[in-house]
C-alpha cells in the first residue's frame, strides 16, 4: 500500500481553494470594510470631505439636518439603504413624503445630491447614495465639535421605498418617552444609547408647530422654566402665519455638539415634549445626569451608538445597487 504523503488528493479536496477563491469574489458575499474604495474610488474621503465643508459652510444648519436625515433612513426596518432619499412616483408614495418627514430639511438632501455628483464624476457608478449619508453624517458632526467613529463601507442602496412602512418607527416629539424608547429597543438599543443618541438635539432646531402648544398646556408648562417658556411663546408668536418658524433646540450653544443638551435639561430648557420626558422618566433621568456631567461618557456612547445604527440591515453585493441618482432607482 503506498505511504498517505503519496496518495493522490481527493477531488473534493483539490476544489477547496477555488470554493474559498469564488467566495471571496463573489459580490453577493460582500463584506463592509472602514476602506472599501481604496482602489475603485481613493478620492472618496476627500470629496465628501470637501462636498460638506463647502454645504456647511453656506448653510450651517446642514450638520443637524444630514444627521436627521440619517437617523429617519437608518431607524426604519430596511435599515440604513437611502430609501429615505428616493422620490415619490405615480405608483408609489416614497418615505420622504410620509407626514412625519416632510419637514426634513432640504439642505440635507441637497448635500447628498451634490456629493454624488461629485463622486460620480471622479468614480462613475462606484459609491452608493446610502455610504454617501453614512459618510458625510460623521464627518458633519465632527466639525461640529462631535466625536470620531470610524465608519463601515461597502452598503448597496434599496430598491424600494414605501410611506406606509414609516409610520410607529420613527419618534415623534408628542409620544411618552416611554413609546420613543420602545422604537431604539425594539432595534436593539439599550436605554443609555436612545438616551446619547437622542443628545444630536445639542444641535438643530424645532419648528414652532411641534412644541408650541406644550407652553401653554398647564400640565406640560410645569416642565419649562417659566422665563424659556415666555420665550418660546414670543418667538412663535406668527407661527400659524408663518409655518417655518422655529427655534434652537440647545440655546446655549446651538451649533456646537456639546453635552451642554442635557445639561438644560434638569433646568426647564428642554424644547421639546420628549427633551423634558428624558428628564422626567426615571429609567432615562440617570443617563441624562450622568451625560450632563461627563461629555467624554456621553461622546463615547453616542459615537458607538452612531456606528450601530448605521449597520442595521445594511445591504451588500447583490442584494442592493449603487444608484446613479439618489433621488430614484436605476
Amino acid at each position: 500500500m503506498a505511504s498517505s504523503s503519496s496518495s493522490p488528493l481527493p477531488f473534493s479536496f483539490l476544489l477547496l481553494p477555488f470554493f474559498f477563491f469564488s467566495i471571496f469574489l463573489n459580490p453577493s458575499n460582500a463584506r463592509l470594510t472602514f476602506d472599501f474604495y481604496k482602489d475603485t474610488c481613493p478620492q472618496f474621503s476627500k470629496i465628501i470631505q470637501d462636498t460638506i465643508t463647502s454645504k456647511q459652510i453656506s448653510s450651517p444648519t446642514t450638520a443637524a439636518a444630514t444627521i436627521r436625515l440619517f437617523l429617519h433612513d437608518c431607524l426604519l426596518p430596511n435599515g440604513c439603504d437611502a430609501s429615505i432619499l428616493l422620490s415619490s412616483t405615480p405608483f408609489a408614495k416614497a418615505e420622504r413624503d410620509a407626514d412625519i418627514n416632510l419637514s426634513l430639511p432640504g439642505d440635507a438632501f441637497d448635500l447628498i445630491v451634490r456629493a454624488k455628483t461629485a463622486l460620480e464624476l471622479a468614480c462613475p457608478n462606484t459609491v452608493s447614495c446610502s455610504d454617501i449619508l453614512s459618510a458625510a453624517t460623521r464627518d458633519l458632526l465632527t466639525m461640529l465639535g462631535g466625536p470620531y467613529y470610524p465608519v463601515f463601507l461597502g452598503r448597496r442602496d434599496g430598491r424600494s421605498s414605501l410611506a406606509s412602512s414609516v409610520d410607529g418607527h420613527l419618534p415623534k416629539p408628542s409620544m411618552p418617552i416611554s413609546q420613543i424608547a420602545a422604537i431604539f429597543t425594539q432595534r436593539g438599543f439599550s436605554l443609555e444609547e436612545f438616551v446619547a443618541l437622542s443628545g444630536a438635539h445639542t444641535v438643530g432646531f424645532s419648528h414652532c408647530s411641534e412644541f408650541i402648544s406644550d407652553t401653554y398646556n398647564a400640565s406640560s408648562y410645569s416642565q419649562y422654566n417659566p422665563r424659556f417658556a415666555r420665550g418660546l411663546q414670543q418667538a412663535c408668536a406668527d407661527y400659524k402665519k408663518n409655518p417655518t418658524l422655529s427655534v434652537f433646540n440647545d440655546l446655549m450653544t446651538p451649533n456646537k455638539f456639546d453635552n451642554v443638551y442635557f445639561q438644560n435639561l434638569p433646568k426647564g430648557l428642554g424644547v421639546l415634549k420628549s427633551d423634558h420626558g428624558l428628564f422626567s422618566d426615571p429609567l432615562t433621568r440617570p443617563f441624562v445626569e450622568t451625560f450632563a456631567k461627563d461629555q467624554n461618557r456621553f461622546f463615547q456612547v453616542f459615537a458607538k451608538s452612531m456606528q450601530k445604527l448605521s449597520l442595521l440591515n445594511v445591504q451588500t453585493g447583490r442584494k442592493g445597487e449603487i444608484r446613479r441618482r439618489c433621488d430614484q432607482i436605476n
